[in-house]
């Protein structure tokens, strides 16, 4: 007996119509802007890597400041490149950091804008690795060993001394194992217990980050940080990366790089409540900004449907250098 053959009808959507029936929506409550502060005066010096990104002195920042707020972006993340840099990374935790400071002259500002402190030595250590390290020569080269748990008690300092600068909010991106429970601790008794972690928990060793390490003078000095960020291969290591650190205490979770781990995205959002965080870093930017630059892209269309491709995948969050161009097109329409 034959049967017809009964095909899918798919919807016909006007312009109306697809806005009625669209499942996934951005908006530009769902983005963070990255910041990088320096020391100086009069500086606003544009990274060669990432077009459009720039280094603010605390004297050039509220005019950055002031077109964030204006686009109705409510959070930054903030990165600081100190003055002075040393082996254990004294300036992240210094009253007086850049980061402090930085954090302390945008809620002058503008009080209601929710400051992200990124939580790391890299950029304030002179061997430019996420902690400590015990260093030795081999060979006639430099090797370093990372000590893990000598870097809590520094990454714990960092934390509570951004907190009390006025930071809404912990991001720690070091991957030392025990992190979480470390700045969790430390900012409880300092009394900060009502300040959230948002954890980098899922962090590939990446070599998206290019641009990034320029921008905050963070690369290597010797040897890479494949000890302690994941194995780009690995995904069910995501999974008790991110289990570790909600027992530790973590408010939020997040997966860095975003376009290349859209899968790791969408497990943990299905193995996990806690609010989720995509991470779309410096070389998913500078790619699109190089290929758009050449007029080989459309680059408005190419970054709304890869953020919409990270929100879709489950992410409540994403942190992208391109906020305020999608908070510009979001308000023009588009």
């Amino acid at each position: 007996m034959a049967f017809p053959i009964v095909r899918h009808r798919r919807l016909r959507q006007s312009a109306g119509m697809r806005s009625l029936v669209r499942e996934t929506v951005l908006n530009v409550d769902d983005f963070i802007q990255p910041i990088f502060v320096t020391y100086g005066t009069g500086i606003k010096r544009e990274i060669p890597s990432m077009p459009g990104v720039y280094h603010f002195s605390l004297d050039t920042l509220e005019e950055e400041l002031k077109e964030i707020v204006d686009l109705g972006i409510k959070s930054v993340l903030l990165f600081g490149i100190p003055e002075t840099k040393d082996a254990v990374g004294s300036s992240a935790f210094d009253e007086n950091g850049i980061v402090q400071a930085a954090t302390r002259k945008i809620k002058s500002l503008y009080p209601e804008l929710l400051v992200v402190a990124d939580t790391c030595l890299c950029e304030f250590t002179d061997h430019g690795h996420c902690g400590m390290v015990h260093t030795f020569e081999h060979e006639g080269h430099l090797h370093g060993d990372v000590l893990n748990d000598e870097s809590l008690e520094l990454l714990a300092r960092t934390a509570v001394s951004q907190a009390r600068a006025g930071a809404d909010i912990i991001a720690p991106s070091n991957m030392m194992d025990g992190f979480v429970q470390a700045i969790r601790h430390g900012l409880d008794e300092a009394g900060y217990a009502h300040i959230p972690i948002m954890s980098y928990s899922v962090k590939y060793a990446s070599a998206f980050y290019g641009p990034f390490r320029e921008a905050a003078d963070s690369a290597p000095q010797f040897g890479d940080r494949k000890s302690y960020q994941m194995d780009p291969a690995n995904v069910r290591e995501a999974l008790r990366e991110a289990q570790s650190d909600v027992e530790e205490g973590a408010d939020m979770l997040m997966v860095k790089p975003a376009l290349a781990f859209m899968d790791v995205i969408r497990l943990l959002r299905q193995e996990f409540d806690l609010p989720l965080v995509a991470y779309n870093v410096s070389g998913e930017y500078s790619m699109v900004k190089a290929a758009a630059q050449q007029g080989w892209i459309n680059e408005q269309a190419i970054v709304t449907e890869s953020l919409l491709g990270m929100k879709r995948a489950g992410a409540d969050i994403i942190i992208t250098y391109f906020a305020k161009d999608m908070a510009r097109w979001l308000r023009e329409g588009n």
